[in-house]
Order: C-alpha cells, then structure tokens, then sequence
C-alpha cells in the first residue's frame, strides 16, 4: 500500500477543513443527538490523581452526547485507580481531525481520538495510528466479537487502526398516520416510494402545503441510492467512479422527477437537517430520510403513528453508514492505559452500551446486540431496531483516501443538478472526470 508523508497528510486535511461534514456522514439537527455543539463542559484537568497515569481522548461530541461521552469518562475514571482519561472535546468531526493533523506534526497529539470513519484511512496510510490487533488478542477479544456492518473503516493493510464508537445509517422515517389516511403502505421500493410521495402531494397557490418526501442536503443520501441501483461510488480499482453504466443518472433523474413533480422537498444547503426535521415533525411532509440518531427526537417530539424502515430499494437494499471510530496514536507513551479505557468501553456494562442506549447510536458489539437492556429497549421502541437490522445490507463505497476532495466535487455535481437544473447526464460526466483527476488518472 503507498504511504502518505505528513506532508501529503496536511494536504489531504486541509481539504478536510473545507469538506465541513467529512465523508458521507449525518447532519445533525438541533434537538438531536448533536456531533458539533460546541455548548459542552469537558474535564480541562490534565493532571492525574496521584498513581494515575493520564490518558488523554479527543473527541467531536458536544451538547447531550458530550454530557454523555463526559458522565462515561467520570465513570470509567471512579471505576479503577490505575488510568484517568481526560475527555476533551475539539470541535466538529473535520475541527477535529484538522486539529489532530496539526498535534501530530508537532508530536503533541492526544493518546486515543474519536474519528470520523471516511478520516480513517488517510492516518492510516500515514502510518500513524496504532494496530489495536495485539491488545484485542492479549484481552481474548477478536473482530468476531462486532458488528460486521461497521467494521468497513477498522482494517488498512492488514492492521486494526480503529473500533466502532459512535455509528450511524440514515433510514426512512414515516408519518404512518398520514400513509394510513390514505390506505398507502410505508414503500419498500423506489417503484412504490415514488407512488407514495406523489400521493401525499397537498398543492399550494406557491410552495406546496405538503410534499411526499424530503432529505437534508447531503451526499449520504445519494451514495445510497447508487449503491441501491447496484452501483458503487469508486470502481473497484480506486481509479474512477462506479456508477458509470448510468447508475448515477438513474439516482438523479429519479430525484429530479419527484423534485419537478412536487413531491421532494430538497432544501436549501444551510441547515439543512433542521428544516427537513420540522417539516416532518409539523406534518409538512409524508417521509424522510435521515439519520438513526433523530429517531429519540421524532419521538419525543411528533404526535402521529411514527414508524422507520429500511431505506427503499432499486435493484438491491444497501445504505451506507456514518459517525465516528476510536483509533489509538502510534506515538502514544500510555498505550496499555489507553487499551484499558477502549477495552472498558467495549466490554463493561457500565461502558459504551448505556452511552448507545441513550444517545440513538448503534450498537457495535454482538453482546451489546445481545443484552437484556438493549433487547428491552428494541421491544418498548421498535423503531430503533430498523437500522440495526438494515447493517446486513451496509456498504462502505467512499472509501478512498482522496474521498474528501472527491466529495467537495460531489457536493458541486448535487447543487448542479439538484439546484440549478443542470443537466444530469452531463454533469456526472464532468464529475467523473474530475475525479479520475483527483485519483491521479
């Protein structure tokens, strides 16, 4: 496998910078589990209680989740007299890996990190980032022991660089009522949901007064729809793209249709998730896609029959997934304490399994899958099972490590078609060739 410089890493994250969400991932609403509020009180204490060895950990969550990834950190710390992880929060998924470019340049970097899936391959061609095979051994663990949906991130040449923490995949969410009013079941193909989204249409004298179907501004939500029409995002070299025998055009010719007929409401870029989730919420359209991690939200917030499903298939079911991993540094001077804190959170019932519970997450472990907790709160609230069940058809089709300048030119492609009615064929052909640019070909 070529090997990045340092150099050539800065580059690549500088472009990172500029991608915002890094990689395919979710947009988070407000009132949601949120991955970028800045509003959190982490631990600033860097000193450890006498013994202790410090262990610092980066991480992206703030607002709830940061007060959840902070009360686990207190836990873990009251739990044993041996290791005092120290929780600090550096900003958004692509604040943080920037930051993290910068510290390990100046060998100054945290000891564990949360990363964004799609960041992952970049350390890891860079050779920075730890092989947690050994401790997983030495701890009598194995990749047996996960989810094999959210594996697709973990493994480079050979080497375990990160585990599953924080993981999500976009599903459809249905206002059932609305479906049931007019004898409509929730769809289960693009066929079927393009007859349901038309059918909830309610005409205004401007903007309609109610549309079938409505997703943020994000290019999770195409990827899938390729992968779906039996494309992939790279072609299996990493040369080009893969949906060049006209998987792409059938995705964005399908959108445009519902987008022309009125029945997808594609809003504007800024702010996406939380326009989309208060259409849905306030009954302005039938369905959306989202992420898993609004499902706490929709619930506590809607007053209808609401419902999830798997997101609708073309030729196959296939959805990509989203959120973060947790790597350990290569340069670390405390990788047994580190290992201690990842192993406690994968393994302890007082680890990341409450954390998942309550914040929407997936649950990444098979005995996390198999406790009594999460089997009690899958029967009280069945519409959080969905998108564990959907794992079996997951796909990881933007995995390249020029994905971040890869998406940049994908956004333009979206806001091409999507916004200035561009036109399809034409623009993806553009795209393609970019890309096979960006790829060196």
């Amino acid at each position: 496998m070529k090997k990045l410089s340092k150099t050539a890493l800065a580059t690549l994250m500088s472009v990172a910078v500029i991608a915002g969400c890094g990689g395919g991932g979710e947009s988070q609403p407000s009132g949601s589990p949120s991955d970028s509020n800045p509003d959190t009180n982490n631990n600033s204490n860097t000193q450890a209680p006498s013994g202790k060895t410090t262990v610092q950990f980066w991480h992206s969550l703030g607002g709830k989740n940061g007060e959840r990834i902070d009360g686990l950190i207190d836990k873990f710390n009251k739990s044993q007299d041996q290791v005092e992880v120290v929780g600090t929060f550096q900003g958004s998924y692509a604040e943080t890996v920037t930051k993290l470019q910068q510290a390990v340049a100046a060998k100054t970097g945290p000891d564990i990190t949360m990363m964004e899936r799609a960041y992952v391959q970049m350390f890891a061609e860079s050779e920075v980032l730890e092989d947690m095979a050994p401790y997983l051994e030495k701890s009598d663990m194995s990749l047996d022991d996960f989810v094999p949906g959210l594996l697709g991130h973990s493994v480079f040449d050979d080497k375990l660089v990160s585990l599953p923490l924080n993981r999500s995949t976009p599903i459809l969410h249905v206002n059932k009522t609305m479906l049931d009013e007019l004898g409509l079941a929730v769809p289960q193909t693009w066929e079927e949901l393009k007859t349901v989204a038309e059918a909830l249409v309610i005409k205004g004298s401007g903007e309609n007064e109610r549309y079938g179907l409505t997703m943020p501004y994000d290019t999770w939500y195409p990827m899938a729809m390729i992968t779906q029409a039996n494309g992939k995002f790279f072609n299996d070299d990493g040369t080009s793209v893969g949906f060049a025998n006209g998987e792409g055009v059938k995705v964005f010719q399908f959108l445009k249709d519902l987008q022309n007929s009125g029945a997808l409401y594609y809003p504007p870029a800024q702010d996406s998730g939380n326009i989309t989730n208060q259409m849905f919420i306030n009954e302005k359209v039938g369905m959306i896609f989202q992420s898993t991690g609004v499902i706490g939200t929709f619930i506590g917030s809607t007053n209808f029959d609401y419902v999830t499903a798997f997101l609708p298939k073309d030729e196959v079911y296939a959805n990509p997934t989203g959120g973060a991993n947790i790597a350990m540094l290569e340069a670390s001077k405390n990788k047994e304490a580190a290992w201690e804190f990842i192993h406690w959170l994968m393994t302890s019932p007082e680890g990341a399994l409450n954390f998942v519970m309550e914040s929407g997450y997936l649950p990444f472990t098979k005995s996390m899958v198999e406790s009594k907790e999460m089997e009690e709160l899958w029967a009280k609230e069945p519409n959080r099972k969905v998108a564990y069940e959907q794992l079996e058809h997951a796909v990881d089709t933007n995995k390249n490590i020029a994905w971040p300048q890869v998406e940049q030119e994908f956004f333009s492609a979206i806001q091409a078609i999507m916004y200035d009615n561009k036109d399809v064929a034409s623009t993806l052909d553009n795209f393609k060739k970019e890309t096979e640019r960006i790829l060196g070909n």
